[in-house]
């Protein structure tokens, strides 16, 4: 069988180049195609943990579920972790090799392109289509030298592209129109047309949009995609304006998440947003803070960092408070590491160095040195009523000790994990991904005031999400037509 490429580039961030590689992957994995994702170069502080210890984003994690695949360090070989405002933690094949300002990371690019096509060649070897995702725009006119994430990436590879653009946001036309513009006359030779995201209404009132777009470019409108109410795919990177709560419904018990500048793997919490039983705010502002049952400190890309703007910001008291008042809290990764007595960066290992103090909520202490740990986790936490079973991942740097780990909360097959307090108040661990477990997110409800939790699943709403999404755009994008794309024929 001839070896496929295809290529979604959109017109900005967060126009659904996601999104829509995770439903062609799906469409073309249930057809029994041997399809594979890829994204040559991902800024994120969402990622995943592959079955070798390698660490990729959490998007291409995702569409390599709807590939029924696991991860693999292939499917993203460059991972950029924002850790200050200039520069980002460079992770190569799934393994950092240092951080980096913008500026010298530009200068690596040349070698860096010749890693990542090697990459999709050895997809290639192993699976009949690659489905390849864009990072941004390709019409970012300072970004395109020695472009690797867009353009530079087809150019190499020599790939088709299509261009999708979200027409929620507006000016749709004026996206697409601009982008195409923009690009080389072989970029817009290797351009196979355009896909509109996220379209509500009656189609025929959008005809002489279309038309007046392919007869100003030459290029076909594939496919009008529509805007599936309540879909829910895991978040590639930023948290959307969507993502942040700021209701105040007294019915539902009530978790809230401070999200600090560099927290990371807010998909830890996807399972209580979903769940209908949880209202779970997302919130930076403490001023939208009106009370909670249960305060969850997220993991951070700078610890040190994120600790300080905690305390500048007025969270610490706002947590304190909570306590006194009888509510609960959990920290998970670098949120456990806070709620020590102290955080030491000797190295400066994530930021300058030097030590912090932590919120002295749990008696343990960090020392960021040594490796990354990097690693999918199993296990069992300690119930009250006997082991619940555990399953989740670990990214992190830093040794912890301290008399709280005496008594773990749970015994995984890498050791015990967590501590908690005396009072039995606050929880934390390393291990992202425990509210994901329906029996364990039911005991952590309870444990925190929820009565009478209810079950739920979250793993089987994720796998239905993905299903009804590859089931609204294969209506629209059907196989057939996805592989005249990538043959050229259309």
């Amino acid at each position: 069988m001839t070896k496929l490429t295809l290529m979604v580039q959109g017109t900005t961030s967060d126009a659904g180049k996601s999104i829509l590689v995770t439903a062609l992957c799906r469409i073309l994995a249930r057809k029994g195609v041997k399809v594979a994702p890829f994204k040559s170069q991902n800024m994120a502080l969402n990622s995943a943990v592959t079955a070798d210890g390698g660490e990729i984003g959490r998007a291409q994690a995702v569409q390599a579920e709807a590939c029924f695949l696991q991860p693999d360090v292939r499917m993203n070989p460059i991972l950029l972790k924002p850790n200050s405002d200039l520069g980002s933690q460079v992770i190569l094949r799934g393994k950092a090799i240092g951080n980096m300002k913008a500026v010298e990371y530009h200068q690596h690019k040349p070698k860096l392109l010749q890693d990542v096509v090697l990459a999709h060649q050895e997809l290639l070897e192993d699976f009949d289509v690659v489905l390849v995702e864009g990072a941004g725009s390709p019409a970012e006119i300072n970004l395109r030298e020695h472009d690797l994430a867009n353009m530079g990436f087809a150019e190499a590879v020599d790939c088709p592209v299509v261009i999708v653009a979200d027409i929620d946001r507006g000016g749709v036309f004026a996206h697409l129109y601009g982008t195409y513009e923009l690009l080389s006359p072989t970029e817009q030779a290797r351009t196979r047309g355009f896909i509109i995201n996220r379209f509500r209404g009656d189609k025929t009132l959008l005809q002489s949009g279309l038309d007046w777009l392919e007869a100003k470019t030459g290029k076909p409108v594939l496919a009008v995609l529509p805007y599936i109410h309540n879909l829910h795919i895991e978040a590639e990177d930023s948290l959307a304006v969507d993502q942040f709560s700021t209701s105040d419904n007294s019915q539902l018990f009530k978790v809230v998440v401070p999200i600090y500048p560099r927290a990371s793997n807010h998909t830890d919490f996807d399972a209580l947003r979903m769940h209908p039983q949880v209202d779970c705010q997302l919130l930076r502002d403490t001023q939208q803070f009106m009370g909670a049952d249960l305060i969850i400190l997220p993991g951070s890309k700078n610890t040190r960092g994120d600790l300080a703007w905690l305390k500048e910001s007025g969270w610490d008291k706002i947590i304190q408070r909570h306590l006194r008042l009888g509510g609960k809290v959990i920290g998970i990764c670098g949120g456990y590491q806070m709620l020590g007595t102290a955080v030491h960066d000797p190295d400066g290992t994530e930021s300058a160095a030097g030590t912090s103090q932590g919120l002295g909520h749990l008696d343990i202490e960090t020392l960021l040195q040594g490796e990354k740990q990097l690693r999918n986790v199993q296990g069992y936490w300690f119930g009250d009523v006997g082991n619940i079973p555990v399953t989740g991942y670990e990214i992190h740097v830093g040794q912890t000790s301290g008399s709280a780990l005496a008594a773990p909360l749970m015994q995984l097959n890498t050791g015990p994990d967590g501590a908690r307090n005396s009072e039995d108040t606050v929880l934390g661990s390393y291990v992202h991904g425990l509210f994901d477990e329906p029996q364990l997110l039911e005991e952590l409800l309870q444990w925190a005031g929820l009565e009478q939790a209810q079950a739920f699943d979250y793993p089987a709403l994720r796998a239905a999400q993905i299903e009804r999404l590859a089931d609204e755009v294969e209506a629209e994008l059907p196989v057939e037509k996805i592989y005249a794309i990538m043959r050229g024929e259309i």
